[in-house]
């Protein structure tokens, strides 16, 4: 099995953005002030087919919304992560146990969590840390 990496290079978050187009957004909220929300919508306008995760909602920007990774029956090329840092190390251990296994796991810009980022890697995933990935998308694909 081939091992993940950490990546911060522009030319492959730019591929990892050009070649993946399902995107689970962990705790997106259903409030538009919210970044969350914000980034998903920003993705939905961009052509990203953008699934919603939040316990107790039951759609989210026309998306049917669900409670976890696990109850999620297609698949996913990235999980995007809008939780605080402390709080990824269970959404890393559901995701590696998702089959198909996504390509990528992205954490928002001030989330880290190198442990998670560990496991994640060990399993053949991709990581990103610490950047927001509407950001990153109008960066290098405006």
């Amino acid at each position: 099995m081939k091992t993940g990496n950490i990546i911060n290079q522009d030319d492959k978050i730019k591929e990892l953005l050009e070649n993946n187009k399902t995107i689970a957004i962990l705790g997106l909220s259903p409030k538009p002030e919210r970044d969350s929300y914000k980034v998903a919508k920003y993705l939905q306008e961009k052509g990203y087919r953008v699934i919603p995760v939040r316990p107790g909602q039951k759609e989210i920007l026309g998306e049917k919304a669900y409670a976890s990774l696990d109850d999620i029956d297609e698949p996913i090329d990235i999980v995007n992560v809008f939780r605080r840092s402390e709080l990824v190390i269970p959404h890393a251990e559901e995701t590696v146990s998702k089959n198909p296994k996504p390509k990528a796991f992205w954490m928002q810009l001030n989330i880290e969590n190198k442990e998670a980022a560990d496991l994640l890697k060990s399993k053949g995933l991709d990581v990103v840390m610490n950047k927001c990935i509407k950001v990153e998308h109008g960066r290098l694909l405006g």
